[in-house]
């Protein structure tokens, strides 16, 4: 978590002052464009409600804290759901998992938006479950969680994705489900930080002459206790250190590949 920049410091490159009749005047201009591009997004979406869906097995296990249930009983008895697809290293300890899943997570923390509009959500993961029982826990994480280890798609399969599922009865169907930048959506962060002058901060990113060159991305989802952004040993993924009992520790404690 970063500290506050010592406010006697002027950053490089800020943006150029002016009076507010010259700012709003360019704010309409730039209002056009993301009018534009938010009825683009209304059509996309209006495609996807479109696209054709897999049916499945929905009588498929997945493993929870009770025990192998259908994957049916995720629904919660509503018609859709969504699911982040966690990935696990196994054997890591807490400081060890997935920094980027733990980011998409943390923005997703409560559903209830969603099953007020008839929508439940989970989290799954291919851990074995009693080292997700542990993580959760310590997280402090309120989402359903499931272990989907062994699990054939589009129950299991690839992390790291958004999926979204349809039930009619006991028929179950996959819909959508995308990966990398098509997980922003969920990440409410990543919208903010599009908004501010100096943006995510990293080194993708088109910013003006004179701005502070940007760093690798997601170079903030890690940082050590002191609060210093960087992917150390001795770093945690940072809502870590909110977390009673998070410590410094010397080692991701990681083992050949993520699932």
């Amino acid at each position: 978590m970063s500290t506050p920049a010592d406010p006697a410091t002027t950053r490089p490159g800020r943006p150029p002052v002016a009076d507010h009749a010259t700012w709003q005047a360019a704010r309409d201009e730039l209002l056009v464009r993301e009018k534009a591009h938010t009825r683009e997004g209304d059509a996309i979406a209006a495609a996807r409600r479109r696209l054709p869906m897999v049916e499945f097995d929905g009588r498929t296990e997945v493993v929870g804290p009770d025990g192998p249930v259908p994957f049916l009983e995720l629904f919660q008895g509503r018609d859709e759901l969504v699911v982040y697809k966690h990935m696990w290293w196994d054997g890591a300890p807490h400081q060890g998992q997935c920094e980027g899943c733990t980011y998409a997570a943390w923005n997703l923390r409560d559903a209830v938006y969603l099953n007020a509009r008839g929508v439940s959500f989970a989290i799954l993961t291919t851990g074995r479950w009693d080292e997700v029982a542990a993580y959760v826990e310590f997280m402090g994480y309120s989402q359903p969680w499931y272990s989907v280890r062994d699990v054939a798609a589009p129950v299991g399969g690839p992390m790291g994705y958004v999926t979204c599922f349809l039930r009619d009865g006991d028929r179950t169907f996959l819909t959508y489900s995308t990966t990398g930048r098509g997980n922003e959506t969920a990440n409410a962060t990543f919208g903010l930080l599009d908004l501010t002058p100096y943006g995510r901060g990293e080194a993708w990113e088109d910013h003006p002459s004179g701005r502070p060159e940007g760093r690798d991305a997601c170079w903030y989802w890690r940082s050590d206790a002191d609060g210093t952004a960087g992917w150390g040993p001795d770093s945690r993924p940072v809502p870590q250190w909110t977390r009673p009992g998070a410590t410094p520790e010397q080692t991701l404690g990681r083992r050949g590949h993520h699932h």
